[in-house]
Order: C-alpha cells, then structure tokens, then sequence
C-alpha cells in the first residue's frame, strides 16, 4: 500500500510539474543540461561524426528539455541508430522532480537566479565540445582518404601495366583507362594523365588549347560544357567527365599516336564554379590536375569581350563568325571595330572577373594545380614547357595557327578612350591603362 502511494505521489508530482518548475527553473536547467551533456558525450559512437550529430541535436533540443522532461524518455534499441537515451533517466528525471517539490514546499527562500556568465560559460563549454568533435570527424576523413590512396598504389602495383620506376605519388595521377567504345591495342599499357584548362572567356584558353593539341601525346577536347545540358547538374557534369576521361569522348583532338594526356577546357561560368565543392573532390578522386588560365590585365579582355559580342552580331568576315582567326588579314578586319565602353557597368565587371578569379584560385587550391597567365606565355612561350613538366610529358616544339587579334596599344582600340581614361584614374584599375600588370 505503500509503494502504491508514492506512486500516486510521484504520479501527481509529475502532473504538477509545471507549477514547481517555475519555482525553481533555473536550478533544473543546469541539472537537466548537465546530465543530458553528460549522458551523450559517455555513450559508445560508432563515429565521431554520429557523437557530432547527436550533440548537436541536443543543442537544438535544449529548450525544449527544460518545460519537457518527458521528451527525453524515448526507448533504446541496439539496432537503432538514431539519436535516443534510456528511458531510466526518465525515471531519474521524475525523482528529481519529487525530491525538488519537497523541498520548495519547505523552503520559504526565493529561487536562487544564476548569474549571466553562468550561462554564456556553460554556453560557450557546450561550443568548444561541438569543436573538439568536429576536429576529431575532420582528422577521421583524412585518415580514411589517406587509406583510400594507399589502396589505390597497392591496386596499381598488381596491375600488368604499372612501371616500378614510377614514383608512389605519381600512381594517383596515372591512369590506364579501357574506353568502351574502341579498343586501345598497344597503347593499353601507356599511362594516361587527365588535366582540365580552367579559365575566362577570351583569356587566350583557345589559342593555348591549340598549342597544346600539338603535342603528339596530348589531347584537349574544347568546351564539353558550354552545352548546358552538360552542366545541368552534378550528374550530369561527372557523367561527362567519366565519359571524357574513359577514352570515349570523340572529337578532333584525337590522336594517332598514344594518347598520353586527356583533358577539356573549361570556362570558370560553365558549372565549374557553382559545383565546386563536388568538381574539387571529383579532382582528386580521380586524380585530374587543374591548369588555370588567367588575364591580368581585365580591361584588354573586357574589349576582347565586346569585340567578340559585335562580330557575333554583325559577321564581320564574309556573313560568319569567328571567335579566332587564323589569318592576319582577317584579324586585321576584326581589329577595326572600336568599342566605347559603358563607363557605369566598367567598374562592376572589373570587379566581377578579378573577384571570379580569385575565387577559383582559393576554391580549388587543395588539388593539384598549376597558375598560367596569358601575358607571361604571349612574351615566353617556354611557359608551356612548364606544363609538359606539370603532365609529366616529354618536351616538343608547339604550335597554333591562331593569330591575335587586338596587337596595338590598348589606346588603339577604345573608341572612347579619354573617358575611360579619366574614369579610370584614381582606382585600383588604373594600371591597366598602360598596359601594365597589377
């Protein structure tokens, strides 16, 4: 009978709950974020990334907890792999609960009221555990993808075609791809490395595309993504990567001799920046090293830009348009149009492209890369044979047949060059006037 009775008792302490919580709520909110912190922070994970996640649950759930002690009381089961805790700390809540009304019923004192660094210390210990967790899930991903490449030199060394004389950090960007569509004969065993020219609109991309296309070994596929279907997604971007560097993408670029290096060139607005969290990990995954293409100086580009725009309109040569010419007589024909340049929109697009630049360079820093500016390699064109060495190519002489368009002083080619002169003048755009490289 008298277990029965305190039964009701717990039971009607439990209904009234509301009443004695606000007498003494302060001193239950610490009780009841203490034992929770401590519950979940003791319980066997599989991973730091579910103790993460069941932290940051709580942390959510925190409020909620204190007017809802009942809400903690959810069923365990060692199948269960979502967040949940024993239902005998319900029980324990509950006694508490009791033991707290006795002894508001006795106390004729008012509710003790902690001070505000109280809370912004219990705060900020709560913050620096969800850091220490999110630091252990980080090193746990760097060691799994250090295992991932360890696996990967292990596997190529057992495969018919790997040279022992190639170094362990090189196997990762070496591949031995066996495209569906034809059948590779004696050029099975050559390792091929796959590449991406990341760069802008009329940056040079196309002539140094050409360039590297005669290379015997190389081969660049041009803008795969300038096709928007191509880039509708992420998977329909992978899908066409896989597809590229599997051997299957047929265009122009292909060679006779053994292909020994796969790529594309590809604009900084075609997808590549919107999914670039899933482009850089795809990089390195499957080992794809970036050459980045630049212009730095962006007001010869922004007329190279309107240029362009004009002959696409107009057909300047013959009723056709040609982005690139491979004449000097028609470059000479393109050469006469004269932009004026919309002085309101100037600086807003400066600022666009330098800041779409800087942005690639800090998003893809973490694959392997290599910088290229278009003014370095117009006065040295042995900046190429830097990108050999970066593919691990031998070295040969390269050509184009492109020629350039815009050669005069950059005064020569705005119609209203006074006003973007003077407008110019003052901002950090101003070396540009001259030519010169910031």
């Amino acid at each position: 009978m008298q277990e029965a009775g305190r039964e009701r008792d717990r039971a009607a302490a439990a209904a009234d709950l509301g009443g004695v919580a606000a007498s003494v709520r302060p001193t239950l909110a610490v009780a009841t974020r203490a034992s929770i912190l401590l519950i979940v922070l003791t319980r066997r994970a599989k991973g730091s990334q579910e103790l993460l996640c069941r932290s940051m649950f709580l942390l959510i759930y925190l409020p909620e907890l204190e007017t809802r002690p009942n809400l903690i009381a959810v069923s365990e089961s060692p199948n269960d792999n979502s967040l949940s805790l024993h239902v005998a700390f319900h029980e324990m809540s509950v006694s508490f609960f009791f033991q707290l009304q006795d002894t508001a019923a006795v106390s004729t004192k008012p509710a003790k009221r902690y001070p505000l660094a109280l809370w912004i210390g219990i705060l900020g210990l709560i913050m620096l555990v969800a850091v220490y967790i999110f630091s252990l899930s980080l090193k746990q991903n760097g060691m799994l993808f250090g295992l991932m490449q360890t696996n990967l030199i292990e596997k190529e060394r057992e495969k018919p075609c790997h040279d022992p004389s190639i170094p362990d950090t090189e196997i990762p960007y070496l591949h031995y791809p066996m495209p569906n569509t034809y059948d590779r004969k004696e050029c099975a065993c050559t390792g091929v490395r796959f590449f991406a020219i990341l760069s802008m609109q009329r940056s040079g991309s196309g002539w140094v595309e050409t360039l590297l296309n005669s290379h015997p070994n190389i081969s660049s596929n041009g803008e795969i993504f300038s096709v928007k279907e191509r880039r509708s997604n992420i998977t329909a971007i992978t899908k066409t990567l896989d597809r590229l560097y599997n051997l299957d993408w047929y265009s122009s670029a292909a060679k006779n001799e053994c292909t020994a290096a796969v790529g594309l060139k590809w604009m900084l607005n075609q997808g590549l920046m919107k999914h670039h969290q899933e482009i850089v990990e795809y990089f390195n995954r499957r080992g794809v090293s970036a050459i980045f293409l630049l212009r730095r100086n962006l007001l010869r580009r922004y007329v190279s830009i309107l240029a362009n725009a004009h002959d696409s309109a107009m057909k300047q040569l013959n009723g056709t348009h040609k982005a690139h010419v491979h004449s000097k007589h028609e470059a000479e024909i393109l050469a006469q149009y004269k932009p004026t340049i919309d002085k309101k929109t100037l600086i807003t697009e400066l600022k666009r492209s330098d800041k779409l630049a800087a942005d690639a360079l800090v998003n893809f820093k973490n694959t392997r890369h290599v910088v290229l500016y278009y003014e370095d390699v117009v006065s040295n064109r042995t900046m190429l044979m830097d990108v050999l060495d970066f593919l691990r190519l031998p070295k040969r002489k390269l050509f184009s047949r492109h020629v350039k368009i815009h050669t005069k002083r950059l005064c020569d080619h705005i119609d209203n060059w006074a006003d973007v002169t003077d407008f110019l003048k003052g901002t950090p755009f101003e070396s540009f006037l001259n030519g010169s490289r910031r």
